[in-house]
């Protein structure tokens, strides 16, 4: 059995998420700002369909990007080098979680990404939490990803493409502009094989938490992120 959260009912230990399914730890429907920050800082994500209650995951192990592991390989090197794509910050996020939401994607049926989860994670980015970073060719969202910014901690959430290539491209920049500016880590929850390719790797839940409980307390005010352009120096 896992604990219910009511508004006031913290979070359990980490240490207390179940195995199988791995990382399950806590169900509540509370998705407000407070709520959904005091998660991140513990490690804590929400993850439910339609028709569940909000269910909070702490997996063990976790996977993650070190910004300066990025793989790029030499296609995808090439392909940054054309130039042909515009990346923006933070210009068009209802968008690009519209679009995790909606693009079908191989093997997954439906989207976790509900109105509810829209909504709460829009109201993360008013706020200078939550981050799109978009590549836009011949003036259209080609592809891109969003997450969470607490200190110089990075939690990627979904990305989605459009045209192929797009959304790696979006990634690429996100991770120079997390190592440009002292992040030390992106949180990718769940080990695939596409992150995997691009560097992403396993580690222990314990580590990760030590990790984190560093970085989010380095300084980095929230607040919008200003970038266009399309510097291709790989």
């Amino acid at each position: 059995m896992i604990p219910w959260l009511d508004r006031q009912t913290p979070f359990p230990p980490v240490e207390a998420a179940l195995a199988e399914p791995n990382g399950l730890l806590a169900a509540g429907d509370d998705l407000s700002a407070e709520r959904l920050l005091q998660a991140y800082r513990q490690g804590i994500f929400p993850w439910f369909s339609e028709g569940q209650p909000v269910l909070w995951w702490s997996p063990d192990p976790r996977m993650v990007l070190i910004p300066a592991e990025l793989r790029i390989s030499r296609s995808l090197a090439k392909r940054l080098r054309k130039r042909d794509y515009e990346i923006r910050f933070d210009t068009a996020f209802r968008d690009v979680m519209l679009a995790c939401a909606t693009v079908p994607r191989a093997s997954q049926h439906g989207t976790w990404i509900t109105p509810v989860m829209l909504e709460a994670y829009c109201g993360l980015h008013e706020l200078g939490y939550a981050h799109s970073v978009e590549t836009w060719i011949e003036g259209r969202l080609a592809g891109g990803i969003y997450g969470v910014a607490i200190g110089r901690m990075f939690y990627g959430e979904s990305m989605f493409h459009h045209v192929t290539d797009a959304s790696k491209i979006a990634l690429v920049h996100l991770m120079r502009h997390l190592q440009q500016n002292g992040f030390g880590m992106m949180d990718c929850q769940m080990k695939t094989s596409h992150l995997a390719s691009l560097g992403g790797r396993e580690i222990p839940r314990k580590e990760f938490s030590s990790q984190l409980a560093e970085l989010i307390n380095l300084p980095q005010p929230p607040g919008k992120w200003m970038y266009t352009g399309n510097d291709a120096t790989y």
